[in-house]
């Protein structure tokens, strides 16, 4: 189903080392309103809207979402690949470290593993969308509360352009929901 160019979607560049800065992001990684809930949201939530458009939006924005992850990885990687062991456990990474080296894993800023109740799916097309547009805005509050955290100029570049993706869902999730709404008087269900 999918063709995985091996590109980023972005391109990522970091000054260098900076760890406190790894670990703010992270959470856009498997936090609560990072990009793996989004994508896992959109791509299963797909299977009950009820009309192929909007099937076919939540596919193609729930496969993005695996991009911003991958974008969101390589800030990290590249931000805490030249981090010695003394800097990452006075970041209190230390444990990140024993368990993961400085590879990215899923967890919020504070270290609380990714989980799956961070997907909100009802199986109600109305709802769903509206979960989806609320989801879009707090990703974007938190790209711009990383931007304000950051002060590396390649890393708030990026930080940026996930944040208009961000509204971009917003709007098309907006687009939708009005579709569907259409959809659903026509068919008499409201």
């Amino acid at each position: 189903m999918w063709i995985y160019e091996k590109k980023l979607q972005y391109p990522v560049r970091v000054d260098g080392c900076n760890v406190k800065l790894a670990k703010y992001l992270i959470t856009q990684y498997g936090g609560p309103d990072g990009e793996l809930g989004a994508a896992l949201r959109y791509l299963n939530q797909r299977y009950t809207m009820p009309t192929g458009k909007t099937k076919a939006l939540l596919t193609d924005i729930g496969t993005e979402e695996f991009a911003h992850l991958e974008i969101i990885a390589t800030m990290v990687y590249k931000l805490l690949k030249d981090a010695t062991v003394e800097q990452l456990k006075k970041e209190g990474l230390g444990s990140h470290y024993a368990d993961h080296d400085r590879a990215p894993f899923y967890m919020d800023a504070s270290g609380n593993p990714w989980t799956a109740t961070y997907i909100q799916t009802k199986g109600e097309p109305i709802a769903d969308l509206t979960e989806d547009m609320a989801a879009e805005q707090k990703a974007r509050v938190t790209y711009d509360y990383l931007i304000n955290l950051s002060d590396d100029p390649g890393v708030i570049d990026a930080l940026r352009f996930l944040r208009e993706r961000e509204v971009v869902h917003f709007q098309r999730f907006g687009e939708a929901l009005n579709d569907v709404q259409c959809f659903l008087n026509e068919k008499k269900f409201y």
